[in-house]
């Protein structure tokens, strides 16, 4: 566990660092930043778009995931728990909610190969290379972000925890779905997410991002059940 927590140390630090900067800038500026901070995740998300190997898995995996989401109303629950301190934390006449600092900054730090393979190994070998080196990266990262979505990219470090936490500790049990084209998968539909993340960030769009959240978790399951239907399709042809 000793990567995850020098992780979530990382982004306290580098998201409390970032609070410090947002105060003396001004919403114009902050706005402006605003619409380069989801240029640069449109960058991201694209770019991790392109590991996915399956698009029928993708499509899949964001219809069920959709699905799933919107009737167990995630973005609604998560928004809830937020409205306390947001009504605490927020300025007046901010156009960033608490939930969307949440949200964007548990997908940006959470959804990758460096998460996965980082704490799988963590907790199967005790090696936490990888996820000592992606927490250098979540310093830097958590640091611009709260700058333009505020406390919430601080409040993601819990996330982080229990994310990379719970990877460390199943470590035994997910490993062996977890290959590497699973894991391409996964980041593929993860970044479909931080597409729809960077499209809110510049007014584009207003997509509940959070409803989508099931369809990470609904890729790698995909990916491993399809091989069993090819070979019953295959039995029976």
């Amino acid at each position: 566990m000793l990567g995850v927590i020098v992780n979530v140390i990382t982004v306290i630090i580098g998201s409390s660092i970032g609070l410090l900067f947002k105060k003396g800038i001004p919403e114009k500026v902050s706005r402006a930043a605003m619409i380069g901070l989801g240029a640069c995740t449109l960058y991201i998300g694209i770019s991790g778009s392109l590991v996915g190997e399956n698009v029928l898995i993708l499509i899949a995996s964001v219809v069920l995931g959709a699905i799933v989401g919107t009737l167990l109303n995630i973005d609604g629950a998560i928004n809830k728990m937020a409205t306390a301190v947001e009504n605490k934390f927020k300025k007046s006449g901010s156009n960033v909610s608490i939930a969307e600092g949440i949200i964007t900054a548990t997908l940006l730090f959470c959804v990758g190969s460096m998460t996965v393979t980082g704490s799988i190994q963590a907790g199967l070998t005790g090696d936490n290379s990888v996820l000592i080196t992606k927490a250098m990266l979540d310093l830097v990262s958590s640091m611009m972000l709260a700058s333009s979505l505020g406390i919430g990219v601080l409040l993601s470090s819990v996330a982080v925890f229990v994310i990379q936490g719970g990877l460390v500790l199943l470590a035994g049990l997910i490993a062996p779905i977890m290959s590497t084209g699973a894991v391409n998968e996964m980041t593929c539909v993860g970044s479909i997410l931080i597409i729809m993340i960077g499209t809110n960030l510049m007014g584009i769009t207003k997509i509940k991002v959070a409803d989508f959240l099931p369809a990470i978790l609904f890729a790698p399951i995909i990916y491993n059940v399809v091989p069993l239907f090819e070979k019953l399709w295959n039995l029976f042809a």
